[in-house]
């Protein structure tokens, strides 16, 4: 699957269970190790949990199986690795702790973000 149709499918089923802030980062000039990051916010642990479970189900139907996932058990911080794109689902809280668009903030937004 290419990646513009992964980050499709990605961000579809984060919106179909609501999140918020979901926002694209493109670091091909910053990074080896992938070329997109999507980062994405749930309202709870649960939501959390239930977005990535939801974003992990739909990758399989889709025959996309991730490299990993982190975290699910938690629900604070869930990382689902994709190869090219990383995705990282959080709470607010600790979304606004690690700051991961200020940290990447130097390299430039990817021009198709998503406001929820």
């Amino acid at each position: 699957m290419q990646v513009e149709q992964l980050k499709h499918l990605v961000q579809n089923a984060l919106e179909d269970l609501k999140a918020k802030d979901v926002l694209e980062l493109d670091v091909r000039e910053a990074s080896s190790v992938t070329d997109f990051m999507l980062l994405a916010t749930g309202t709870s642990s649960r939501q959390v949990s239930s977005l990535a479970t939801n974003l992990v189900s739909s990758l399989k139907e889709a025959g996309v199986t991730p490299l990993g996932v982190e975290g699910l058990d938690a629900g604070e911080w869930v990382l689902v690795d994709l190869g090219d794109l990383l995705v990282h689902i959080m709470q607010a809280q600790t979304r606004e702790f690690y700051d991961l668009e200020k940290l990447w903030g130097d390299f430039s937004l990817a021009e198709d973000q998503v406001d929820s």
